[in-house]
């Protein structure tokens, strides 16, 4: 195939990545990277450290500088629990990793459980998402239901999250599903399971929180450990409030009002991300998810590559900020 061509379809066929590259382009972009793994887990903990330190600088400061500048920690450590959540993310496909150990347990503990996430678990849950994308049958189809609405609706929940509403319904909807009486999910969908009796369900409850409960004790040792224990209500508040809103903005762009179609080029939007859009709703590239939704075996840290050469085939076109996706959704 000449790959300088210009790529075409019928509105009847699904796409396939293979008709646009060749086999030399598709093993230079899947190639896996221990270095470039380790520096995504590192720089993200390293990140949360020096926000950590900002917070604690800020207490010691007059009124009129700590508020904004402990706010402006909060929401940057908001924005770094994103960072785990994508990193996660990117370990369920086994692409952070080359060394598969390190995909699956070193990640899990070091980024999906202090947040809260099982990697396994996600992993299933994640599949089926991308096999059945936009249909009824996605298993993250509830994050995007009912859109576009208005913008007075999109305000409201934006309320939620900023009031600490949505994160306590998430907290909660994570003891739930490790108590084993809701099915585990990211999604915002709630299926019932079948009551088994209180001893069984603490059992489970302890078993499967256990993981999330030791890695918060051990951040928690560590903040204590450097004379400031209290900077884990800062976590605490993070997870609570920002961390939602970023991860709604976040689903928004990657999926909203697009086509309800099988072609991953249609049901998929990749979004325009600055330097603010990467600090808090788009890291580690999330925001190319037209690329990742075409070939989910790239490296996060190849994305771009692939977007590049997709947009030179004229199979991608100029994506859309996220302020315009926000405009879309809520234009009811």
């Amino acid at each position: 195939m000449n790959n300088d061509a210009v790529y075409r379809h019928s509105p009847e066929t699904r796409r396939k990545i293979t008709d646009i590259l060749n086999r030399d382009e598709i093993r230079q972009l899947t190639a896996r990277s221990d270095l470039a793994g380790a520096w995504a887990i590192l720089s993200t903990w390293a990140l949360i450290a020096s926000y950590f330190a900002l917070i604690g600088w800020a207490m010691s400061q007059p009124l009129p500088l700590a508020i904004p500048m402990i706010i402006a920690g909060i929401a940057l450590l908001g924005g770094r629990q994103l960072a785990l959540a994508i990193i996660t993310h990117e370990a369920t496909h086994k692409t952070l990793f080359k060394t598969q150990w390190a995909n699956n347990g070193l990640t899990d503990w070091l980024c999906a459980r202090p947040i809260g996430l099982d990697l396994a678990k996600y992993r299933t849950h994640h599949f089926i998402h991308h096999t059945r994308t936009g249909t009824d049958e996605d298993s993250d189809i509830s994050l995007i239901a009912g859109l576009p609405t208005t913008r007075a609706s999109l305000l409201r929940k934006f309320l939620r999250d900023v009031c600490g509403i949505t994160g306590l319904k998430f907290l909660l909807g994570r003891l739930l599903m490790d108590a084993g009486l809701i099915k585990w999910t990211v999604a915002t969908n709630v299926e019932r399971l079948p009551y088994q009796g209180l001893p069984f369900h603490l059992a489970l409850l302890v078993r499967n929180a256990s993981p999330a409960v030791i890695t918060n004790l051990l951040l928690f040792a560590v903040l204590a450990l450097c004379g400031h224990p209290e900077l884990y209500l800062a976590w605490l508040i993070a997870y609570l409030i920002p961390y939602p809103l970023f991860i709604r903005i976040r689903a928004l762009a990657e999926h909203a009002c697009t086509e309800r179609s099988s072609d991953m080029f249609k049901n998929t939007r990749t979004t325009r991300a600055g330097w603010i859009a990467r600090t808090f709703v788009a890291p580690l590239k999330v925001n190319y998810h037209i690329e990742h939704h075409a070939m989910a075996s790239v490296p996060w840290f190849r994305l771009k590559t692939l977007h590049r050469m997709l947009k030179e085939r004229n199979v991608t076109s100029k994506p859309p900020s996220y302020w315009q996706v926000l405009r879309l959704v809520s234009s009811a």
